[in-house]
């Protein structure tokens, strides 16, 4: 039963790491080529990773089942718990929504191929919450047994494409290296390696074993990190950067890159597996977020762990989402577009002030553990300066090369 809780608790981080960052990195780095982009994606990798052991150590010091309010409350007061409300609830709810509004146009085409009949446009966001709201109400085990066949069809997916596209490459597209937009990469880099809100339900369900879950933590994380470098090898050695069909379209046009991929290769076997592994890339993510959002509100309202405080919990996850999506789908959209802000506050500079205030382990108390600590402090308000950078058009002039005639 451990193996398969570790096993379950690798798939989890997976599963909730995997999903946007698959579909959005080779898009966003395209311009900076795939060197510098791999580069990125490993300082992404090394920052989230050292953020989410804080995340787990301050967790493990803390009794009792708590969420990321109780932490903040516990560990920083009144201003950490505030912080961690508006921006956690912010940030899933808007990737929520995000996954929900993503979903509806595969499931359109899905079924409009297979009976040749076109339903109504406002059906389609309420599939996904109706097909996998029953694990989120079941918590970790239930979500747990949907997310590995959801990271099965994920797999097999992903080794189709693999199998197909390297055949396709062309290794001079490789060649291109541009330093100046790698920059823009680290927001949606981080974003892509967020995992660590899925900690608090895998410390309970993995019984608060720490050495087994730091190895979930490092193993689970280490995976997407060699899917996303080996992604990102395919994708820019096969879609070029300028064109009518590009990157830099795609960039334009706000689309994922399995649609460019499937049009340059002209094979039916391809734009099948791009359509699965859109499909699974959001609903692995969408189970981790949602599961996460659902144990963060009962944690937050301290609903009790009843059939109906778990029914409550479902209705206030997947309510607000579908009102937006139906009604005013821009507002999540504003938060999004701030959304490696968000999680360099929440999941970067939060965990890490409140390892500050650890005793236990013993390294927080050290000279090098402040060190670790201030060095990830840092690198979140550089996150933070960069988003704003770029919504102010900072870096306009190293991407506007590459978006002339798309724009």
């Amino acid at each position: 039963m451990r193996t398969n809780h570790f096993v379950g608790g690798v798939l989890l981080v997976s599963g909730t790491t995997i999903g946007a960052g698959m579909l959005a990195l080779p898009i966003v780095s395209a311009f900076a080529g795939i060197f510098p982009s791999i580069l990125v994606f490993f300082c992404c990798w090394v920052t989230m990773l050292a953020s989410a052991l804080f995340f787990l150590d301050v967790n493990l010091s803390v009794k009792g089942e708590p969420n990321l309010i109780s932490m903040a409350h516990q560990t920083l007061g009144g201003w950490g718990k505030g912080i961690s409300w508006i921006v956690y609830l912010l940030l899933l709810y808007s990737l929520t929504a995000a996954y929900i509004a993503a979903s509806s146009p595969l499931f359109s085409a899905a079924i409009t191929y297979v009976t040749n009949y076109k339903i109504p446009e406002w059906i389609f966001p309420f599939i996904l919450p109706a097909l996998f709201g029953g694990g989120v109400y079941l918590g970790t085990l239930g979500i747990d047994i949907i997310n590995r066949v959801m990271m099965s069809g994920l797999g097999i997916s992903f080794l189709l494409l693999i199998a197909l596209l390297p055949g396709h490459v062309e290794r001079q597209l490789w060649a291109h290296i541009d330093w100046g937009p790698s920059l823009i990469i680290l927001p949606v880099g981080i974003t892509s390696f967020g995992y660590h809100i899925i900690i608090p339900s895998l410390t309970t369900y993995m019984h608060r074993n720490r050495e087994r879950l730091r190895w979930v933590l490092v193993i689970g994380s280490l995976l997407p990190l060699l899917f996303y470098a080996l992604w990102q090898a395919l994708v820019l050695g096969i879609v070029p950067i300028r064109g009518e069909v590009s990157l830099a379209s795609a960039w334009c046009r706000g689309i994922s890159v399995t649609q460019p991929l499937a049009h340059l290769v002209h094979s039916k076997w391809v734009s099948v597996g791009a359509h699965l592994f859109s499909f699974f890339a959001i609903v692995t993510s969408f189970l981790g977020v949602t599961l996460s959002l659902s144990d963060f509100l009962i944690d937050g309202f301290k609903i009790k762990k009843s059939w109906e405080g778990r029914l409550l919990a479902c209705l206030l996850t997947f309510v607000p989402p579908l009102i937006f999506v139906l009604s005013y789908q821009r507002g999540f959209l504003i938060a999004l577009e701030y959304g490696g802000a968000f999680v360099s506050i929440l999941l970067i500079f939060i965990p890490a002030m409140m390892a500050w205030r650890l005793k236990t382990p013993r390294f927080y108390t050290t000279f090098w553990g402040k060190v670790v600590i201030t060095s990830v402090i840092l690198f979140a308000l550089f996150i933070i300066a960069i988003e704003l950078f770029e919504k102010l058009g900072y870096f306009n002039p190293s991407i506007s090369p590459y978006l002339q005639n798309h724009v």
